[in-house]
């Protein structure tokens, strides 16, 4: 038997040398993608290129689970297909809804496009007419402003070029109309095979990640997917209900105010209002950058119009749709709207505040739980006497 003991050491680590050889394993490997980044930068490039339709049905399918949801459980609650009938009306009414947005909104958009750079030449000169009109009428200092007014046309320019250069680029792409339709085909179905195979897919999950790691963890990393998609589904379904909305009554109000491309105006702004904070700013921009051109006047009415609908949509609207749905103060949101941006440009403007949200609400809980057994608050006093001061206090 003593024999035998030296060899138990050298075939059977303990726990503490396993987990400084996984360290120096994962080191290693870092170091490795490090070094070879270009060529893992392809192979991911083409990993998400074959995965692309699925991560396009993915999302599909989760914009789609929650109107599913409810037809389920609220419209077809006794009926035996429940299930598919549910997939079946969400899919038809989405339909509806694109076929509509695309018949009564893409064609005002093209034609807008078209008229305005049709008429770039008659816009800019009478730019110069408003300019000069303005220094005749208020005797301003004409040299300063018409420099401002040269540099302004000639960025106008360069856009028109670019945009010029880039059309039969993206006429160029109808080579790959196919590969676009196959791929969008397969985004469909795949949502589709999602949504009415939930029932199925989720239970077999967790099966798997419950025979693969302890109980209690997988408990807490079930716990955290269920907040982290509370908190996706409420502020993605909210931001695109409250850009509807605000799209639509921007709409209403160029048509009120007489904002020219009164559509294109307002689908710039509808859209660009999905992304929390800087969306209002980000979409006024080049609508002012267009309306100015065309009408100056009109611009500086189009101003004032986003400035009351960002204030009406900040104070009323949103607050009224999203409610507290990610928990995060003003200074977090801008926090991850500039980080989300930085790193994933647009998506990840999107999608940063409610990430940020689940990581704020696991540090927050870890915090708790790390003074709690401390035995201590957050000012680093017993908790006992924490409570005792604040009695004095309320005394």
């Amino acid at each position: 038997m003593e024999e035998n003991s030296p060899k138990k050491k050298w075939y059977f680590l303990d726990s503490r040398a396993v987990s400084n050889l996984l360290v120096v394993l994962i080191g290693i490997l870092f170091y490795m993608a490090l070094a070879n980044i270009g060529a893992l930068q392809s192979k991911v490039d083409s990993l998400l290129g074959v995965l692309s339709p699925f991560i396009a049905g993915f999302a599909i399918a989760y914009l789609l689970n929650t109107p599913m949801d409810f037809f389920e459980r609220r419209v077809f609650y006794n009926f035996k297909r429940k299930r598919g009938l549910s997939v079946l009306t969400v899919y038809l009414l989405a339909l509806v809804v694109v076929v509509i947005l695309l018949n009564l909104i893409l064609p005002q958009v093209i034609e807008s496009i078209l008229a305005l750079g049709s008429n770039m030449s008659t816009y800019l000169s009478n730019l110069n007419l408003f300019v000069q009109d303005l220094i005749d009428q208020y005797h301003l200092e004409g040299e300063g402003l018409t420099d401002l007014v040269t540099l302004y046309q000639d960025l106008l320019k360069r856009a028109a070029t670019w945009a010029s250069q880039k059309v039969p680029e993206l006429l160029s792409l109808g080579v790959a109309v196919g590969n676009v339709l196959i791929s969008a085909i397969t985004a469909l179905i795949s949502s589709v095979y999602m949504l009415a195979g939930k029932g199925r897919l989720v239970p077999q999950l967790k099966k798997i990640i419950y025979a693969a790691a302890p109980t209690a963890k997988v408990d807490r990393f079930l716990s955290i997917c269920r907040h982290a998609n509370g908190v996706f589904v409420g502020f993605i379904n909210g931001k695109i209900i409250d850009s509807a909305i605000i799209g639509v009554l921007c709409f209403v109000l160029n048509l009120i105010f007489q904002i020219p491309f009164a559509m294109l105006v307002a689908v710039v702004v509808g859209v660009t209002n999905v992304i929390p904070f800087f969306g209002p700013i980000i979409g006024a921009v080049p609508c002012i950058m267009i309306l100015i051109i065309v009408d100056p006047w009109a611009a500086l009415r189009f101003g004032v119009l986003v400035i009351a609908l960002q204030q009406f949509d900040g104070n009323i609207l949103g607050p009224k749709i999203l409610g507290d749905s990610t928990g995060l103060d003003a200074i977090w949101v801008l926090v991850a709207i500039i980080v989300g941006g930085g790193l994933f440009g647009f998506l990840g403007m999107l999608l940063g505040v409610p990430t940020f949200a689940v990581i704020y609400a696991l540090v927050r809980d870890w915090t708790n739980s790390r003074l709690k057994a401390k035995g201590i608050d957050g000012n680093g006093k017993p908790v006992h006497a924490a409570e005792q001061d604040s009695h004095a206090t309320q005394e």
